[in-house]
């Protein structure tokens, strides 16, 4: 495979009318915690929060004038429809970007925004792409790939050369997300022409690693269906050009799950405090494998920051999975006895550790199910971790922290209806202070003749709990636990009487 074309393409690309020379920065927050030396590459901070913008203004640059009077055509979802519209208003070229139905409307909002026409078609990108290429052959349009194409890989191979210009100093590695490829075949191409020493280290979410399963199989392949959360990287087939290029010539390509890129997300937050979407965040999140991977220290590792077009409904779902990525929680299923003082008993065992979410919901005399979300210490990931403790006091323990369906689902389903109905029971809203112990505190105070029949706890990340419990009191103690509330000292309030408890719980 010969590079050097790919070199001069690189060089004189033009790329610069319409997109910046972005900034290689310092994370020192995550370079402390790995013990290396970590650049990020910000390309969230292009004028369409996205790198795309790139390839297809050096790819629209070099068309002809006949070509430019026709205008152009583009399939996307997202960062390359932006890119293509941005480029063909700076150039004045009439524009049309085919979308599929199902994109959020943001995007398409933004696309129509720099005076492109949207055609929405199909559910998914394959329909969207086969109509853009029958429109492009009816109207005489010339069609922008968003990566199997030669110019637009060299237009984003700009980002290795001004990487290299930025640090000429030594670097050991550089993490690139790959979607169809034109990213990383544009670095590989620039990279190791120059600096052959540096390792070139391709990041695709475990549900879409096209790249991965080609170079597997040293040939393309088509998987049979993708992940969406990462919908920038979001494509069943590498493309041909960038195959080519990188064949033999990237030196490894790292699989992420979901909960590592959410891990990403906020580690970039922290250091940058911007929100870069899924697969902006991909490249720092096989970093991060690879480095505990290899025990790497010392470093210098260097991270794309490809992209920051996140939709503001997808911020709490990331919210929720960063820790479990950074395995920092644990989700577990626990058995315990239906009796009363049970309860308390199960929060001596877990000790001092925070609780971040607690389910249940009385279902018989025998056993009650939890579903507990768990702050884990350092001493938890050992072989006297948190899960052995519980079974070694003869607790019936599910490790649910992978389990896809009960992370994105069953937490929040627990409970329901009592099989039967509850005799005697309250219904109390309460703020627990967000501290280790104040949960303990409660059940402690608590009467043991007082049998908890509903707990539902969700820390937020606020100084603050939100908890709604059910407590079985008879009449006659209704004074006696009045005195309790009183003297627990945590705001609360009487919610019996809430059409949604007989609705939904009673």
């Amino acid at each position: 495979m010969e590079n050097y074309p790919y070199l001069e393409k690189i060089i004189s690309a033009r790329v610069y009318d319409v997109a910046e020379e972005t900034p290689l920065e310092i994370a020192p927050t995550l370079s402390e915690k790995l013990g290396n030396t970590i650049l990020l590459k910000r390309e969230d901070l292009q004028p369409v929060f996205s790198f795309k913008l790139r390839g297809a203004y050096n790819k629209m640059s070099q068309l002809s004038e006949e070509q430019k009077m026709a205008g152009v055509i583009a399939a996307s979802a997202g960062n390359h429809a932006q890119g293509v519209a941005l480029s063909a208003q700076r150039m004045d070229i009439k524009s049309t970007i085919v979308m599929p139905k199902t994109t959020p409307q943001i995007k398409v909002s933004s696309v129509r925004r720099y005076g492109s026409e949207v055609i929405l078609h199909g559910s998914a990108y394959d329909e969207a792409y086969q109509h853009a290429n029958i429109l492009a052959s009816e109207r005489g349009m010339t069609f922008i790939h968003p990566f199997d194409d030669p110019e637009v890989i060299a237009g984003q191979g700009t980002v290795a050369m001004e990487i290299l210009k930025q640090h000429p100093d030594h670097i050991d590695a550089i993490f690139v997300p790959v979607g169809g490829g034109g990213l990383i075949a544009g670095i590989t191409a620039f990279v190791k022409r120059i600096r052959p020493q540096t390792k070139i280290i391709g990041v695709e979410p475990d549900d879409a690693g096209c790249l991965y399963e080609a170079l597997k199989a040293n040939s393309r392949v088509i998987l049979d269906q993708v992940g969406i959360f990462a919908d920038g990287v979001a494509v069943r087939q590498v493309g041909a050009e960038p195959f080519r290029i990188v064949n033999g010539q990237i030196d490894e390509v790292i699989l992420t799950s979901t909960d590592e890129i959410c891990a990403a997300i906020k580690d970039i937050f922290d250091d940058t405090r911007a929100i870069c979407e899924p697969a902006g965040a991909l490249a720092v999140a096989g970093l991060k494998k690879y480095a505990a991977k290899h025990k790497l220290s010392g470093k210098t590792l260097i991270a794309i920051d490809s992209g920051a077009n996140m939709n503001f409904d997808r911020l709490r779902y990331v919210s929720e999975r960063a820790e479990l990525g950074e395995n920092k929680e644990t989700l577990l299923a626990v058995t315990i006895p239906e009796q009363p003082g049970s309860f308390r008993k199960f929060c001596h065992a877990i000790g001092q550790r925070s609780v971040t979410e607690f389910n249940y919901r009385y279902s018989d005399d025998e056993i009650a199910h939890v579903f507990a979300g768990i702050q884990l210490k350092n001493s938890d990931l050992g072989d006297d971790g948190l899960l052995k403790k519980l079974e070694s006091q003869n607790y019936r323990v599910l490790n649910l922290t992978n389990n896809e369906m009960a992370k994105s689902h069953i937490r929040y389903m627990v409970g329901g209806h009592a099989n039967n109905k509850v005799e005697n029971e309250l219904i109390f809203r309460f703020i627990f202070p967000e501290r280790p112990g104040a949960l303990l505190r409660f059940l402690t105070h608590m009467n043991l003749r007082w049998n908890i029949s509903l707990f539902h706890y969700r820390n937020h990340g606020s100084a603050f709990g939100r908890i709604l419990v059910g407590i079985q009191v008879a009449p006659a103690e209704h004074q006696e636990f009045e005195t309790f509330l009183e003297e627990l000292e945590y705001p609360y309030w009487n919610e019996t009487d809430n059409p949604a408890y007989s609705l939904f719980l009673g």
